[in-house]
């Protein structure tokens, strides 16, 4: 059972990625409530275990359902393609009582019992007030335990974007929903993309196109379901991220550190995705200026190559940079 979007005339045209703070906290949260969905993430739930015993939040995995309808209102489409967390947060702020009740009606029902708790008769009575006692909730999430690794989930989303938006303009759309996910089927007779999903959800794009969001927190999902008046949207998992968590220790070859030396060494193995140099620096804990220098060897013996996405320069590996930063491939 299913998602169903239907593609009109000009939504192939309306194609565009974005990524999104909130998103990235709100699925953060989830995966704190479920063991199963931890996986890649099990480094970065051992560092944060302590700040988020911190925090009390029920009443955010209440409205998190195992399957069925989370309130959009507070996990909005992003709102552009690089939207602050603190823009979004507002915009949850700003929701009307009206439909943030029917949200919190829609997300208790999915789980027994849930809407006759404490909490969940707080919201259905107080539907105002639960929104701002819920945004303070996902802000203290936020500053716990996604902004001091932003920086790196930033690169990461950020380069998903870059590599898909490239396979786009090589392959068009039909390549590229075919790589982004097994999940996903399109059928071009029917200009219909279909997520396989539990659940049924069908909705026309009616000229609004589609928003692609790389998550990191996602992972293994694919999640949709927006209905109107929201923002057609799919977030998927994005590339990278069995070694988002990885320490250069992890990733360098001792033979390679010997022939480039340590911290080059670092800087190649740490390309695993195309990335800019201050987030490189942050992944490594280095100078910016000294990341810098090093790219630039790197660059000029051509075992990285260069290119300028929106405000920054993006650095990946060319194929003569991945064979010598894996010598143990075959």
């Amino acid at each position: 059972m299913p998602y169903h979007l239907h593609f009109g005339e000009a939504d192939p045209m309306r194609i565009r990625f974005a990524i999104s703070p909130l998103w990235e906290t709100h699925s953060a949260v989830r995966v704190l409530a479920r063991p199963a969905k931890q996986g890649y993430h099990l480094p970065w739930m051992r560092r944060i275990a302590s700040a988020a015993r911190g925090l009390d939040l029920g009443p955010l995995h209440l409205l998190m359902p195992l399957r069925g309808h989370s309130p959009d209102s507070l996990y909005p489409p992003p709102l552009g393609p690089a939207a602050s967390f603190d823009e979004e947060i507002a915009a949850v702020r700003a929701t009307d009582p009206a439909v943030a009740l029917s949200d919190f009606e829609r997300a208790l029902a999915e789980t027994p019992g849930a809407a006759d708790t404490p909490e969940g008769r707080r919201m259905l009575a107080d539907p105002a007030g639960a929104t701002e006692r819920l945004a303070d909730l996902l802000e203290a999430a936020w500053e716990a335990l996604i902004a001091p690794d932003w920086p790196r989930l930033r690169a990461l989303l950020e380069a998903d974007v870059a590599y898909h938006s490239r396979r786009l303009a090589e392959g068009g759309l039909e390549r590229l929903l075919a790589e982004l996910h097994p999940a996903f089927d399109w059928a071009a007779e029917t200009a219909t993309l279909t997520v396989a999903y539990p659940g049924e959800h069908v909705r026309p794009l009616d000229g609004q196109g589609l928003v692609l969001m790389p998550s990191v927190f996602t992972w293994p999902d694919v999640v949709s379901g927006f209905d109107p008046p929201w923002q057609p949207t799919v977030a998927y998992p994005a590339r990278g991220i069995g070694g988002l968590w990885s320490g250069p220790a992890d990733r360098t070859p001792e033979v390679l550190a010997r022939l480039l030396g340590p911290v080059r060494a670092d800087v190649l193995c740490a390309l695993e995705e195309p990335m800019g140099t201050t987030a490189l620096a942050h992944l490594l804990g280095r100078a910016p200026s000294s990341v810098s220098s090093h790219l630039a060897v790197l660059r000029d013996a051509g075992l990285l190559s260069s290119r300028r996405y929106g405000h920054q320069v993006l650095y990946e590996r060319t194929p003569l940079g991945i064979a010598v930063s894996q010598p143990d491939a075959k």
